[in-house]
């Protein structure tokens, strides 16, 4: 396998899949019933659906380059609880949003039971660590709180050399039993023939360049065109490029690194799977299915924001990035010093300025259905997407009515050059990520 991928972008996720061949671009017109654009979890799981309630109705799915190339085949890997920008002060709302956010990871292992790949899923739980003994003591007092609503989180004591939970420098730790770890490249590539099985029409190596609004909606291509009675944007940061979503979704490149495969051994002294940190430009990681250990984030190094909100990073860059991201890893765990991070890449996340994800129905013939903006809490959420879409395609608004996500509305973040600007000023003086809070 070779070192550094820093020259292709291609992840370790990526890379660990069996020989992929893309299907056939899209050439020519033809009609649908509804048509998906994008071949990430949101996606999938949205064709997915829809194919099981709806056998009878054309569906074709329309992905840029090959299924899971996107922000679903180059993450942190973590399926998890909870909606980012979402702190739920009573107990009805915390009980439903665990709610649906377990079904979202209920899918995820039932996908990945579909898969034709292995896709490593696994749920041993996740943890979020606490850096100071004040942020410790105050997640300890939330956790008595939550488990008094019947949700089963844990709280794990620690101390500052880590020696409870295998970092150095924590003092505490919240486990989510119930989360769990998968690679979403496998899950999706490996769903590709249940899809097709399910009469799903797939067309790889197909960005759409145009979305021309009516009845019917008609999708241009660069070889072809769909028109579709209705049609699923499942594009979350790329969304932008379609001229949906402009004014509410920015695109950032997070960066990430994998070591070499650690033994088991080590990864029993390290006594953890998935995990993140409590600061602002929050720290992830964990273990990959072959043993790897997945890290990104922790600076404003782990972050990019390109001018004018382009989705794609130039692989040949980043070198400085992923320096502070292995430092940081380091840090954290100075047991690692000997092992080589042999994989570095660069994924698209869909920033909200709230940072709390939409689902809904939009367009000026309410016949336009989507779901982004997950800004870094995907995976789960990606996955039960599709079942609110299909919901919502099937006039079934009533389940998802009242959750944070459901038809919201999305802050408006400033147009070029000042977003830009904003964000490269607030994030060199504050160390801290814009939003509104």
């Amino acid at each position: 396998m070779r070192q550094g991928l820093i020259d292709d972008n291609r992840s370790a996720w990526l890379e660990a899949l069996p020989p992929y061949e893309r299907l056939p671009a899209l050439r020519g017109h033809v009609s649908a019933d509804l048509a998906i654009i994008g071949g990430g979890i949101t996606g999938v799981s949205t064709a997915w659906h829809l194919a099981e309630r709806y056998p009878d109705r054309r569906i074709v799915l329309l992905e840029a380059r090959g299924l899971g190339n996107g922000a679903s085949g180059r993450n942190g890997g973590q399926v998890l609880n909870g909606i980012n920008g979402v702190e739920p002060r009573e107990a009805t709302l915390a009980q439903r949003v665990f709610a649906a956010t377990s079904a979202g990871i209920d899918i995820v292992e039932a996908l990945a039971a579909a898969s034709t790949i292995d896709c490593g899923f696994s749920r041993r739980g996740c943890l979020e660590v606490y850096t100071t003994e004040a942020s410790a003591r105050e997640a300890e007092a939330r956790v008595a709180t939550w488990r008094d609503w019947g949700l089963p989180m844990r709280w794990l004591a620690g101390n500052a050399t880590g020696n409870a939970i295998g970092m150095h420098g924590i003092h505490g730790a919240v486990l989510d039993p119930t989360a769990g770890m998968v690679n979403c490249a496998a899950l999706l590539r490996g769903l590709r023939p249940r899809l097709l099985a399910r009469g799903v029409t797939v067309h790889e190596d197909t960005p759409v360049l145009r979305v021309e609004h009516g009845q019917p909606v008609i999708l241009h291509t660069a070889e072809g065109s769909v028109r579709a009675a209705a049609v699923v944007v499942a594009t979350n940061a790329y969304t932008p490029q379609l001229g949906l979503f402009t004014r509410g979704i920015l695109p950032l490149h997070s960066h990430v690194v994998a070591t070499a495969p650690l033994s088991a051994e080590r990864w029993q002294q390290l006594g953890l799977e998935g995990f993140a940190d409590d600061l602002d430009r929050i720290a992830y990681g964990g273990r990959m299915s072959d043993g790897r250990m997945l890290f990104g984030g922790g600076s404003n190094a782990a972050y990019t924001c390109s001018f004018g909100g382009s989705p794609v990073f130039p692989a040949d860059a980043g070198a400085r990035n992923f320096a502070a991201i292995e430092a940081r890893m380091r840090g954290y765990f100075p047991g690692l010093a000997d092992v080589p991070v042999t994989h570095r890449w660069t994924g698209p996340l869909a920033i909200t300025f709230d940072r709390i994800c939409s689902m809904g129905v939009t367009g000026p013939h309410r016949n336009i259905y989507y779901a982004l903006g997950y800004s870094g809490h995907g995976l789960a959420l990606g996955a039960l997407a599709g079942r609110v879409l299909r919901d919502l395609y099937s006039d079934d608004h009533g389940p998802w009515q009242g959750l944070p996500f459901f038809q919201k509305r999305l802050p408006i973040i400033p147009p070029e050059p000042f977003r830009w600007l904003g964000y490269q000023l607030y994030t060199r003086l504050t160390g801290r990520s814009p939003r509104q809070r």
